[in-house]
């Protein structure tokens, strides 16, 4: 299966690759570079989405897409929290490049109020969350909107997380088969 890289140049997004760096829940980096990709479906709908998000101000900011099956073991042996991450034996949407974590940005380039930092393992990160502000509501509304027209199924424990329809119909991979360099820490 090929992935496509999503670079800035090529969809007009902003990366913030939150695994290659500390600034993720682990603490520490798990990729060794930062870099994302998705498969060619998913990429196609995430052109889409960019489309839809333009027409009326915003871009993205993207945290995560392709997460290689030796991250996805990381992950999980880290936090093995089966609300917030997939068990390494079912094969994460992320580990089929079927699945990208986002967040709406504004034309400044600053994040829209989404009432929880990305990867907030608590049920105020859950859509429907009611314990956070209207404004932050809203802006959730309006990113499962984009995304749902653009074709995107959500997960309903996090507000950043959106995947393909049936993502299982998608080999997982690892980082060697799929030749992304994620994991290589040079």
């Amino acid at each position: 299966m090929k992935l496509v890289e999503i670079t800035t140049e090529s969809f007009d997004v902003v990366l913030d690759i939150r695994y290659a760096s500390c600034n993720n829940f682990t603490g520490n980096p798990v990729y060794g570079r930062a870099a994302c990709f998705l498969n060619e479906e998913a990429a196609d709908k995430l052109q889409t989405a960019i489309e839809l998000a333009r027409h009326i101000g915003n871009r993205f900011k993207l945290f995560d897409g392709f997460r290689p099956t030796e991250a996805v073991k990381k992950l999980w042996d880290h936090t093995p929290n089966p609300d917030y991450l997939s068990h390494p034996s079912n094969g994460s949407p992320h580990a089929r490049g079927a699945a990208i974590d986002l967040t709406l940005i504004d034309g400044n380039g600053t994040e829209l109020e989404m009432g929880t930092e990305f990867d907030a393992m608590t049920p105020l990160s859950h859509h429907g969350a009611l314990e956070i502000s209207s404004e932050a509501q809203k802006n959730r509304a309006i990113l499962l909107g984009i995304m749902s027209a653009a074709g995107w199924d959500f997960y309903v424990n996090e507000w950043w997380h959106y995947q393909l329809f049936k993502p299982r119909r998608f080999p997982t991979l690892s980082d060697g088969v799929a030749g992304t360099g994620l994991m290589d820490p040079s």
